[in-house]
């Protein structure tokens, strides 16, 4: 079933025809995270994450919610498995939760490892790759406790436990991920506050940056050595920043310092091996300790690079050295409240190919739409959401047009879950969830993309 007739008679729910993405080898998945749907946060060993922490201080999350249930996937993950297989697509990326598979000892919880065997043994007897990455933002409680990633000795604890359990899973992944998007983890968590776990102190994120890509380059030889047949990587999210007025020079250097902090912070440390300049232009006197030989671990060479994306945003300068954030009118927006700007998808990958000359090739590892979605008898009609994914696939392949090498492209996410501090308002997935049920129901945008993959491999299309 295509979804033809939500768009206009002659598209579907894919990229262009002519589009480099029909290639035989490109790879399309869906994507989830480990606290973001497995719940059973008590179970089998499991230790306290600082997500489980924060859910649990109130005010932190909407409605009080808490990932104790979120989707039941550690119960539910064989039939969860089906659906991913019954999609059609090549891949699936997934989380391996930190606090289950390493006890306080520092050894591995071998009921935790067991599940995410059972797993992935699973997905690879139904041909569905695996993308696995190491931390999806659930640091255990006990390593918070003492510094979290503001203490370097985290990055080391990282290092060990990408040890452990790439040799546990040896065989088992098709690529590794050390880390998901480092720039949420370090301005959310320990800057903004908007994420586990909760600090508002700006001097906070370069350190906790820096100790993030140190424990993605410390843990870089382990991987290698210990499943020299998967691919090595890391997830970034990126940001296009667009000045209020195009006319001011104030609000032109807003956006343009909002993209070095977005963007530029992380990829010029894992493609240049340094941090920008005009970072502390932005945030001055917080320079982080770097150690000599941290910057070359860092930069060690990928196979290929994560990326997520999702909007745009809108700058106009502080009236000294940074930036606000506004809301420009009359455009479209998610349910996130994010603008919804596909070329700013294409200009952002292009761009990165102008500027890093060594850059690695790219899967999108999350791409999607929140929105409000509705179950009307049995059926849930998620225009916006087919349209989104629609848009996006043609701004990639107008990218990959241009000369970027997209080898993938992920869309986040495979089912309703747990959005972090907005709890279970907001509706990423390509499959409802029923949080009363636990029912799982295939939106429009599903079967949409079920329809093409099922063409593709039939080669219809």
């Amino acid at each position: 079933m295509t979804l033809s007739a939500l768009i206009k008679p002659s598209t579907q729910l894919a990229p262009p025809r002519n589009s480099p993405m029909w290639r035989p080898d490109f790879t399309w998945g869906v994507a989830t995270a480990a606290y973001q749907i497995e719940g059973a946060t008590r179970a089998d060993g499991r230790l306290p994450s600082i997500w489980d922490t924060y859910c649990a201080t109130p005010g932190k999350v909407l409605n009080g919610d808490t990932g104790d249930m979120a989707c039941d996937h550690y119960r539910r993950w064989a039939s969860d498995v089906d659906l991913i297989s019954d999609l059609g697509v090549d891949a699936y990326r997934l989380s391996i939760a930190w606090p289950r598979v390493i006890g306080l000892d520092g050894q591995l919880n071998h009921q935790g490892v067991d599940f995410y065997r059972r797993l992935l043994d699973r997905l690879a007897d139904l041909g569905v790759q695996r993308y696995v990455t190491l931390y999806h933002w659930d640091l255990p409680q006990h390593l918070e406790d003492r510094g979290g990633w503001l203490n370097r000795d985290t990055a080391y604890r990282f290092a060990d436990y990408a040890d452990k359990i790439s040799r546990a899973l040896q065989g088992r992944v098709t690529a590794w991920s050390t880390l998901n998007e480092p720039w949420c983890s370090a301005y959310l968590g320990y800057s903004h506050g908007r994420h586990a776990p909760g600090l508002r102190q700006p001097r906070y994120a370069p350190q906790a940056m820096h100790h993030l890509l140190l424990g993605h380059g410390l843990a870089q030889p382990a991987l290698k050595a210990n499943d020299p047949g998967a691919q090595r990587s890391i997830v970034v999210n990126i940001g296009r920043g667009m000045p209020e007025d195009p006319n001011s020079a104030a609000d032109r250097d807003a956006a343009h310092l909002f993209e070095v902090q977005q963007n530029a912070w992380v990829l010029d440390a894992l493609l240049e091996g340094r941090y920008p300049d005009e970072l502390f232009r932005l945030w001055p006197g917080t320079e982080p300790l770097v150690l000599e030989g941290d910057m070359a671990l860092i930069s060690q060479p990928l196979d290929h690079l994560g990326i997520n994306y999702y909007h745009r945003s809108t700058l106009r300068s502080d009236g000294a050295h940074g930036f606000v954030e506004v809301c420009r009118p009359g455009v479209e927006r998610s349910q996130m409240g994010w603008e919804v700007a596909p070329e700013a998808f294409t200009e952002l990958l292009v761009g990165f190919r102008q500027r890093y000359a060594n850059l690695p090739p790219i899967v999108i590892t999350e791409n999607g739409l929140a929105s409000a979605d509705m179950v009307v008898d049995g059926a849930i009609e998620d225009r916006q959401r087919v349209i989104y994914l629609q848009r996006h696939f043609a701004a990639v392949h107008d990218a990959m047009a241009a000369g970027v090498d997209v080898r993938g492209y992920f869309v986040w996410s495979l089912m309703d879950n747990f959005e972090w501090a907005y709890g279970y308002e907001r509706r990423f997935g390509l499959v409802h969830v029923d949080y009363g049920t636990q029912e799982r129901t295939l939106k429009r945008s599903a079967k949409g993309l079920q329809a093409f993959l099922r063409e593709r491999a039939a080669g219809i299309v």
